[in-house]
């Protein structure tokens, strides 16, 4: 998850700048830059790597521009190297701009722009944005105070995606103009400065007060003044909010704890773990991978190996690719894998699953699978991390930096990262119909909205944790790939609020669970498979009249009427439901956590990263 940081004032910006980036530093990134007007023009200073490598660049210490922009990125477009870090800028050197977020539509935009004569020396998406500033700045023949922010706006009219902006240009040199649409961005101001970021707490210590920004507001500063318009350049009136946390607050961004701040990143770490996995001919692209059609059709098996929720994210990844690959997947636990001798050898794909990418348990399982001769692949939140160097192959979920013990968006970022690699695979073999790919592809493009509908269910969900966060005993029921959501619901309860659950296919109630319930007794059941809706109710009912309560997640057309209580979700393809379905069950865990007393985000005796087997 990238980072911004912007100065306008009166005092030298690089400075600024490069402290702003250090605190950013643990959103995660791979390259850094930044960008000031100096007298001869716009300054450009980037580099792959840490922020601490830009004090290398010759000539970065001798910068005196008072306004600035700055940037870490993390890889989404193009692989890192100094050519794709921001900031970017136009062809004529007029423009810089940086950028956080995902230019869906940047291929057309690219084409188009090439077709009028720009050239682009990155791989980014963000590449188009200062040329189609530049290509709408030249076509305006006014010559007002406003063109420069007109040619801004219908850039911006332009874009599919997400996108949370600062552009300068030497033609303008007292000037700045920001603009967010689904990728935060806050304004802090003071007496003759204003300062920019991501994230408040990048610039806390400068100021308290705030202005946040809404979607399509543009906002043209200079160092005593911001102004502010909609998208038809229609000015607006904002007020400023004083903000008055600690620093633990405002890492928080004033969530309560980090759990819930996870929860509610969501959107935005799908959003940006998609990426441009999905291109502009409607392929799912990892660039990284080198897996031909002959590879993979020789294949017997694929291990999706790792631990906790980690694995069940792998179970997810079983459904979709035995499913449109028809290649079969087993799922385990990685400190049992390599105890048991597992069968492997050249026609074996090993997949390994670390949020940390430091689990011990599964390195050493990634380490025998070389032994035997398998390929291995990697898919971890962190660059550079152990089990990435060690793999043959890695891919990275965007998640950010996952603070709370218990998992939430690196879970769901690693649904939807190995449900894209099932794609990817099938599209190699030609094992599906292109149909029900297309249609899962537009899906999992629909699915950062779908995640902040479901996450409406707040409310509702707080009303029953108080009726049940004194529970001794909960059991959580699912069918096919609901049955994998309720495993991992269930050691959420565990985790966070140590009350006693279980999981279990629903269909297996009658062989031996449902002799557990008893009247008043906790019963959660996810119910999103269309093909399973009857007989999952059927089960729902087995527990119903032993006197279980009951709470059903559904995206289905059920009677509501039968249950006690129903959280409705958004529809979506099967395949990826889990990312939908987990959210109300991560929010209640978390709410009776909150409503025992317990520390959400530091549960006894857990750590974050298991280092030791």
């Amino acid at each position: 998850m990238c980072g911004i940081v912007g100065y306008i004032g009166t005092k030298k910006a690089c400075p600024i700048l490069l402290a702003g980036l250090s605190r950013l530093e643990y959103r995660g990134y791979d390259s850094a830059g930044v960008s000031t007007i100096e007298k001869d023009g716009l300054s450009l200073m980037k580099d792959k790597g840490r922020v601490k490598n830009l004090l290398n660049i010759n000539g970065i210490d001798k910068l005196e521009g008072t306004i600035g922009i700055a940037h870490t990125r993390w890889a989404t477009h193009g692989k890192p190297s100094s050519e794709n870090s921001h900031p970017h800028q136009d062809n004529s050197k007029t423009f810089s701009v940086v950028h956080n977020g995902i230019i869906e539509n940047y291929n057309e935009l690219r084409k188009f722009l090439s077709e009028q004569g720009y050239t682009f020396y990155s791989q980014t998406d963000t590449e188009v944005i200062p040329n189609l500033i530049h290509y709408y700045f030249n076509k305006d023949t006014g010559n007002d105070d406003l063109k420069f922010l007109r040619a801004v706006k219908n850039a911006c009219l332009d874009f599919k995606g997400s996108f949370a902006i600062e552009v300068i240009s030497k033609l303008y040199p007292e000037n700045m103009i920001v603009v967010r649409q689904d990728s935060p961005l806050v304004i802090g101001t003071c007496e003759n400065e204003k300062y920019l970021s991501s994230d408040i707490p990048a610039i806390l210590s400068y100021t308290r007060d705030f202005y946040i920004l809404n979607d399509l507001e543009f906002v043209l500063l200079s160092k005593n003044n911001a102004e502010f318009y909609n998208k038809d350049l229609n000015k607006i009136q904002k007020e400023t909010q004083n903000i008055e946390w600690n620093m633990s607050s405002a890492e928080k961004d004033g969530y309560e704890d980090f759990m819930l701040k996870e929860i509610y990143e969501q959107p935005t770490a799908i959003r940006e773990t998609i990426g441009a996995k999905i291109s502009k001919n409607n392929k799912c692209e990892f660039d990284e991978l080198k897996f031909s059609k002959e590879y993979l059709s020789k294949l017997n098996k694929i291990y999706i190996v790792a631990c906790g929720t980690a694995m069940h994210a792998g179970l997810s990844g079983k459904n979709a690719i035995e499913k449109l690959c028809r290649i079969p997947v087993e799922v385990d636990i990685a400190s049992e894998f390599r105890y048991r001798d597992p069968i492997i050898d050249e026609k074996t794909l090993c997949i390994f699953i670390s949020q940390s990418g430091e689990t011990a348990d599964t390195i050493a399982a990634l380490k025998l699978s070389k032994e035997k001769g398998a390929k291995t692949l990697a898919i971890s939140n962190v660059i550079g991390s152990s089990i990435t160097r060690e793999a043959d192959y890695s891919i990275y979920t965007h998640a950010g930096p996952e603070i709370a013990v218990a998992s939430t968006k690196a879970y769901t970022s690693q649904v939807i990262l190995i449900n894209i690699l099932a794609i990817y695979f099938a599209e190699i073999l030609e094992s599906s119909n292109t149909n029900v790919l297309n249609e899962l592809k537009k899906d999992i493009l629909d699915l950062p909205k779908k995640i902040e509908e479901t996450i409406k269910c707040n409310e509702k969900i707080k009303v029953f944790a108080k009726q049940i966060y004194q529970e001794k005993d909960v059991f959580f029921l699912g069918r096919g790939i609901d049955e994998t959501v309720a495993r991992e619901a269930s050691l959420k309860l565990k985790e966070i609020a140590y009350i006693h659950s279980d999981s279990y296919a629903a269909g297996e109630l009658k062989h031996g669970p449902i002799a557990l319930i008893e009247n008043d007794v906790t019963v959660i059941s996810i119910l999103t498979d269309s093909s399973l809706v009857k007989k999952t109710i059927s089960n729902i009912q087995e527990v119903i009249t032993r006197g279980a309560k009951t709470l059903v997640v559904t995206n289905q057309n059920i009677d509501n009427s039968l249950f006690d209580i129903v959280i409705d979700i958004p529809v979506t393809n099967s395949f990826i439901s889990p990312i939908l379905s987990i959210v109300p069950l991560q929010l209640l865990s978390y709410y009776i956590s909150k409503d025992k007393g317990l520390d959400v985000d530091k549960p006894r005796n857990l750590a974050k990263s298991v280092t030791v087997e």
